[in-house]
């Protein structure tokens, strides 16, 4: 009994080798598929992403605070808070966690990826396997029938 099966690898795995994990824009690979608009975006975030930037936003907010405090007046304080800080500071700071969520999911993607191209080699050591076997078998089963032939002679 030859073994019918013959494994082919699907066109899926063989075309995800060759691109890889799927990673954020910041990895080199992605970067260089940006146009000049991405790229000058992608600057401008790198740079105002940073707990620096929101340092220096603190401090550009705090130049307009004696005024709007000298003011008296509730909607002007309650507008500085919420137009100039909150805008201001939260931005950068929101983008340092950002940041640090992409890089978080770039670490699983790249661990799923490995994952997944781990398991498809063991199955591929399991059809392997799987031949020897079918080979064991067809040896296993031509020697009982030729047992069973000289048991009937």
């Amino acid at each position: 009994m030859a073994s019918k099966y013959q494994y082919q690898q699907h066109p899926h795995a063989t075309a995800r080798k060759a691109k890889g994990p799927a990673v954020s824009a910041k990895h080199e690979q992605s970067k260089q598929k940006l146009g000049i608009n991405g790229k000058i975006g992608l600057s401008i975030t790198k740079s105002v992403g940073t707990m620096w930037a929101a340092y220096v936003f603190f401090a550009l907010s705090l130049i307009s605070l004696p005024a709007a405090i000298a003011s008296g007046n509730t909607l002007v304080i309650v507008a500085w808070i919420a137009q100039t800080f909150l805008q201001l500071v939260l931005l950068p700071i929101i983008i340092v966690g950002q940041n640090i969520q992409a890089a978080a999911a770039d670490a699983r993607a790249i661990a799923t990826y490995e994952d997944a191209t781990a398991i498809l080699e063991e199955a591929k050591e399991i059809q392997q396997h799987l031949a020897a076997q079918d080979e064991a078998l067809d040896k296993l089963i031509k020697d009982l029938a030729r047992v069973e032939k000289q048991i009937k002679n």
